[in-house]
């Protein structure tokens, strides 16, 4: 048996080296950087290195093909572990892009000595001695920093693996820091700490899905590897889909739990209210993208040709998606919790990009992913600056008048709020209206129905989101009324940044239009 090299591309492979060297150094800095200088290091290092692996992905652009692995000269088989193609870049990108913006609001400390949103002392009791001291010391929860660049990293990384062992690690890479940040949270640790429980006990649950799923599917194409497993749906027989069906699911089940696609969901409203609320706003919007793009790539790459055996599931679980998200978001009092409903919803809504099944779907889908996520870290941004009494104001009832008080926090709000809504001249117009028009003209007479049913569920939330906007502006103000703290320049800058990417993307979509069709083809 001869050694074979394997043939790595490292300027393909350089934005992922960026970030996970970035977070690795970001580690260091927590061990040996004097406690005073620990949150400038890292947010400074954090920003630099997100900023140089988006132009490290524009240098990969001009390396795309497979990498990291080996060709099999008996069998012309192609063992390579990661696919760096147009998909896997656009969310390379966005996600970058996404992450300098997470990076900033989760800096926010409003004049304090610690970052407001996150505890000095992560492993103390709530309100034990133990926390009041690290309160009085200055400590900082610094660690917040390279923990999300691991997530970063994780995120880059899935959307990009070639087979279903290495989308399994990057799924743990991307998912084992979040469990730990939502947990964070300065203030309703008791709140904080169960919902980072709830997120790792489920999480864990549809990981173990991924991975029997993965199991099955080996044992019926004797590869994890995607070009593998869809050449072997293509040759193999109908008598081994007691394999085939069960470990596609499994496998799809693991995904969806990452997007919060019902019936899957479980944990969103509770993750999303917990966590601190940087921390939400970031994992709401890179999060979704990083698991939409793993299952563009499963669904396009690695089980395309087994389409008929589970379109009709994925149907489904768009439509109970749409349904249950668009409704329940009614019926919330929590502003978080809205959001969080908001956010399945608009999973739903992908999804429909998704079942479309042609270039104009994936397209869609990278437009929408990347439209939304800068629209929700810019939302979740704004929710962090309504306090009362000390803490966030998430209860609707609390934001009675705002726009009387604050016109120009409460416009920008309410601006997204009509971006989520789907409202014409904002980014959330044309992302609709995309994966919509994809669903009607390559998804036939299911994709038909599953975009009425999503325009009835948009019609729905425009409802939710009217609400708020009536709340600020057309309600009186209570005695005890809450107050907009002044924010720093860093959370500023992403409430801005986010707000106008908002506007731009509605007003002149063309650009990230062509970007996305261009980049919607996949290596294989």
């Amino acid at each position: 048996m001869t050694f074979q090299q394997s043939q790595i591309d490292y300027l393909a492979i350089l934005p992922l080296l960026v970030v996970f060297g970035a977070a690795l150094v970001g580690v260091l800095v927590e061990a040996f950087a004097p406690r005073e200088l620990r949150q400038r290091i890292q947010v400074g290092l954090s920003v630099v290195a997100l900023l140089g692996a988006f132009v490290a992905v524009i240098v990969a652009a001009g390396h795309q093909g497979l990498t990291m692995g080996l060709s099999d000269g008996t069998t012309n088989r192609r063992l390579f572990a990661l696919a760096i193609d147009g998909p896997a870049l656009f969310m390379q990108g966005t996600i970058a892009l996404m992450g300098i913006l997470g990076i900033l609001t989760m800096a926010e400390r409003f004049g304090g000595q610690g970052p407001d949103a996150f505890t000095p002392s992560g492993a103390s009791t709530p309100g034990s001695p133990l926390e009041t001291a690290a309160t009085r010391a200055g400590a900082l929860t610094s660690e917040v920093f390279p923990l999300t660049l691991f997530a970063i990293f994780g995120m880059m990384l899935f959307p990009t693996t070639n087979d279903l062992l290495g989308m399994f690690v990057a799924l743990e890479v991307l998912s084992l820091p979040l469990y730990i940040l939502s947990g964070l949270a300065r203030r309703r640790r008791l709140l904080s700490q169960e919902a980072s429980l709830k997120y790792f006990l489920l999480g864990a649950f549809s990981s173990a899905f991924f991975l029997f799923g993965t199991a099955l599917l080996y044992g019926y194409a004797g590869s994890v590897y995607l070009g593998d497993l869809s050449a072997a749906v293509a040759a193999g027989p109908l008598d081994m889909n007691g394999l085939l069906v069960p470990g596609a699911l499994l496998v799809f089940v693991g995904l969806l739990f990452k997007v919060g696609a019902v019936p899957f969901h479980a944990w969103t409203p509770d993750v999303y209210q917990g966590a601190p609320t940087p921390v939400t706003g970031f994992m709401a919007a890179c999060t979704k993208a990083a698991a939409f793009g793993a299952i563009l790539r499963l669904a396009y790459a690695g089980l395309d040709t087994a389409r008929w055996e589970w379109t009709n599931a994925l149907v489904i679980v768009a439509l109970l998606t749409m349904v249950v998200g668009s409704v329940l978001s009614v019926t919330q009092t929590d502003i978080k919790r809205l959001l969080a409903y908001s956010s399945i919803a608009h999973a739903g809504f992908i999804l429909v990009g998704v079942l479309a099944f042609d270039r104009q779907g994936v397209g869609s889908v990278l437009f929408y992913v990347a439209a939304y996520g800068f629209s929700t870290i810019a939302a979740f941004a704004i929710v962090s600056l309504v306090r009362q009494n000390g803490g966030e104001a998430t209860h609707l009832s609390q934001w009675a008048g705002l726009g009387k008080r604050h016109p120009l926090v409460a416009g920008a709000f309410a601006f997204l709020m009509l971006a989520f809504a789907g409202i014409p001249l904002t980014s959330g117009f044309v992302s609709k209206f995309g994966v919509f028009a994809a669903a009607v003209s390559g998804g036939g007479a299911t994709g038909t129905v599953l975009a009425v049913v999503g325009v009835v569920c948009s019609a729905i939330t425009v409802f939710v989101y009217a609400r708020i906007i009536v709340l600020m502006f057309f309600s009186e103000a209570p005695d005890d009324a809450v107050e907009v703290v002044t924010p720093s320049v860093t959370t500023t800058f992403s409430i801005a940044i986010g707000t106008m990417i908002t506007l731009a993307l509605g007003v002149l979509p063309s650009a990230l239009l062509d970007l996305a069709d261009r980049a919607s083809l996949f290596v294989r």
